[in-house]
């Protein structure tokens, strides 16, 4: 490793960097800061807002571990940020469902064990069902070798297979296709009758599970001891776009900025050309987001043992990034916790179509009233457009949905993928996100 990345790595792991700067680095401005679809104004609430920052879970690159499938890489630094980045949105479903968008993380206080379950099925090794090894190894399958950058889409499809082996969360992974959400096929997926709806032990599983018990225009949330039909399974859902072809397209800006703001979000995957990041919110035009590229050694903890959770949130100032340097290729997330919740988020999407179809008819309104003062390039420049479909019926021309389950055989497939022996022993390696 070069001298730099010891350096880095030598002040990463002794010292830790708190949020004594945080108003210096974001803009004096009276706009709200929406993380996650929760509102904070920042001369006022700035407590709250860096606890929930802290709060979120922060996967990064790691290093000493096991190596993947045997004989392959034993640090992800340099390939694995995209990785990182779904363990992250993926994380953020399980808190909401397990411990309610209302938690908050303080480094001194005793947490739940469903805390400590989760952070569990993230260990950097072969046996945690969403761990390293099993995220690069089932991208196999994707078409990706072990050690290959990957993009959101690829992630959002790796989530999805390995969610059929994890009994405990009992998740709903949906990935959308063709930049439309299916209403009648996700409520296919969720809906399910019968005793095996109901979360039991698994990969990820210490035994039984039981239940632990701001601001925003919408319906807020179903908290964590809401009533859970056990016809419903919990729902993370991705949404994986293009918007644009080498920048993001101007038109989808608004929209992309609204996600943010519905109580449902869980995060943006993308990232900029070279980088792969994991958005939580926004402030003006600039996005919020946390950055995998920092590398750790791995956690050496067995497996169902309380972990040692320091270096899994960030503590330091959250980074921003103009909205227009976004890469265009991203994957929404959004998590349902209820059918409530979903049915609500479908309302919300429609609603915000409704107010971005209007904005554009605003603007044209404002060109043909001010015909010498704009051109009609200026204006639809300007508009506003909806970045994906919410349709009510599966297509027809669609081959039939099945809801992804459980193979006969109860293995990922992990320890039969032969593995590569590439190995990026520096942060400076950088991935390229897959478009």
């Amino acid at each position: 490793m070069p001298i730099v990345g010891i350096f880095v790595l030598a002040k990463y792991e002794n010292q830790i960097n708190v949020f004594s700067d945080f108003l210096d680095e974001l803009p004096d401005s009276a706009e709200p800061v929406w993380i996650l679809g929760q509102c904070y104004d920042v001369k006022t609430e700035k407590s709250n807002l860096l606890s929930d920052i802290s709060s979120r879970l922060w996967f990064t690159y790691r290093k000493k571990f096991s190596p993947i499938g045997g004989t392959g890489p034993s640090s992800d630094a340099g390939w694995g940020c995209m990785l990182r980045c779904g363990q992250m949105i993926l994380a953020q479903a399980l808190v909401c469902q397990h411990l309610g968008r209302e938690w908050r993380w303080h480094p001194e206080s005793k947490h739940p064990a469903e805390y400590h379950r989760i952070l569990n099925c993230f260990l950097d090794k072969k046996d945690s069902c969403y761990s390293i090894h099993q995220m690069a190894q089932m991208g196999v399958g994707e078409g990706k070798s072990v050690g290959e950058w990957y993009g959101p889409n690829t992630v959002a499809q790796v989530l999805k297979k390995l969610a059929v082996f994890d009994d405990w969360n009992s998740l709903a992974v949906y990935v959308s296709m063709d930049n439309t959400v299916v209403i009648e096929d996700i409520k296919k997926q969720c809906q399910k009758a019968g005793p095996d709806s109901r979360p039991c032990a698994g990969a990820c599983g210490w035994g039984e599970f039981s239940g632990v018990s701001s601001s925003s225009p919408f319906r807020p949330l179903s908290h964590a001891h809401s009533y859970i039909s056990p016809s419903w399974r919990p729902l993370l859902l991705l949404v994986p776009l293009r918007l644009g072809i080498n920048n993001i397209n101007p038109v989808y800006i608004q929209a992309l900025k609204e996600c943010f703001k519905i109580p449902q979000s869980c995060g943006v995957l993308g990232g900029k050309p070279n980088l792969a990041y994991y958005f939580i919110g926004l402030i003006g035009e600039e996005l919020i987001y946390l950055d995998p590229h920092t590398t750790q050694s791995a956690l050496d903890a067995e497996q169902g043992s309380y972990v040692d959770d320091l270096g899994y949130h960030c503590q330091r100032s959250p980074h921003r990034m103009k909205i227009t340097s976004l890469d265009p290729s991203v994957a929404l997330g959004f998590f349902c916790k209820t059918e409530e919740d979903f049915d609500s988020w479908c309302d919300l999407v429609q609603k915000v179509g409704l107010l971005l179809r209007l904005r554009c008819d605003l603007q044209l309104m404002f060109f043909i009233f001010n015909i010498f003062q704009s051109t009609l390039k200026e204006v639809l420049k300007k508009r506003n457009l909806r970045m994906f479909e919410l349709v009510e019926k599966h297509p027809s021309h669609w081959p039939p949905f099945v809801p992804p389950t459980k193979p006969e055989v109860q293995t990922t497939g992990a320890e039969f993928i032969e593995s590569t022996d590439k190995l990026f022993e520096s942060e400076e390696e950088f991935e390229i996100l897959n478009v």
